[in-house]
């Protein structure tokens, strides 16, 4: 395997872990706050790090079209796309949240087919069909007696979960075109904090507005650290990486990779989170993986 394809296995990876540290901190605070915190702190320490290291010229060496697409996609995927997320975490935990929110290849091959009228294969077609059957699966309580409000629960964080896919999947498309200029790790990571940092200032500004409480400032220190943590390991190591996949080799290929998230969620729902995962969405969650691969099949 080359490095390009061990950096998307890392980016999965990564993006795990950081969901079991957001759904830990999203019990004490919500998410528009833990995503101001987290986008902050992710986005300071990063800039200090390429002050550190003697890197920070390389911020200024990227086009100014590198410098506007990054920051829109990080608006677009991180700013919109991660609250949604975080939302949904809150509402139906780690093992169903994040299969469904990892469909976003499928909205990605969307854009690519309308926008630039690539062929639809057969097994685009059964990934396709494979990915929605995944989806519902994950949608189901599994229990027919349960309450209402315990259904319309589901329901929405499905809905915050779908949502968030597909917004992704316009900031991924962005990244991507950005990235095709890039042939090197430092680039890779001045572009990864450029997007981070515009959200950042961007949530910070409106927070008033957005977190009438302030409750990014009134946060537990444990929560804090959580979100601090899981923020540098999700956007500073996993975008990082995918972004660098990008650059050792294709979009087909990195994107699978990246997406087999739902695989190692479900286990660290189960191990970590003492979360109540069924046969649906363990199935639901390797269905999903396996429509995601035949999208990209050759």
């Amino acid at each position: 395997m080359m490095f390009g394809e061990l950096a998307a296995l890392g980016a999965a990876l990564s993006w795990t872990f950081s969901a079991v540290m957001y759904k830990e901190a999203l019990k004490k605070t919500k998410p528009i706050s833990a995503n101001i915190v987290r986008l902050a702190s992710t986005s300071a320490i990063l800039t200090v790090l390429m002050f550190a290291v003697g890197k920070f010229w390389v911020l200024m060496d990227l086009p100014l079209e590198a410098v506007i697409m990054a920051c829109i996609s990080g608006i677009i995927g991180l700013g919109f796309g991660d609250t949604l997320y975080m939302k949904s975490l809150k509402l139906v935990g780690v093992s169903r949240a994040v299969p469904i929110t990892s469909a976003y290849p499928l909205f990605n091959l969307l854009w690519a087919t309308l926008l630039a009228n690539e062929a639809i294969t057969v097994p685009i077609v059964v990934g396709a069909f494979a990915i929605v059957f995944g989806i519902w699966l994950l949608s189901q309580k599994g229990n027919e007696n349960v309450e209402a409000t315990e259904k319309r629960t589901l329901v929405i964080g499905v809905v915050y979960a779908l949502l968030a896919a597909i917004i992704w999947s316009i900031g991924i498309t962005l990244i991507n075109l950005v990235v095709k200029e890039t042939t090197d790790l430092e680039h890779a990571l001045a572009i990864n904090i450029i997007r981070t940092s515009a959200i950042a200032a961007s949530l910070l500004a409106f927070a008033p507005i957005i977190d009438r409480e302030h409750g990014f400032l009134k946060m537990q220190k444990k929560t804090f650290a959580a979100l601090v943590f899981g923020g540098l390991v999700a956007l500073g190591l996993g975008w990082f990486l995918l972004i660098y996949s990008f650059t050792q080799t294709t979009g087909a290929q990195a994107v699978p990779i990246s997406s087999t998230t739902p695989l190692f969620s479900t286990l660290s729902a189960i191990i970590f989170l003492h979360e109540k995962v069924t046969l649906k969405d363990i199935a639901g969650s390797i269905i999903i993986v396996a429509g995601i691969f035949l999208l990209f099949a050759m």
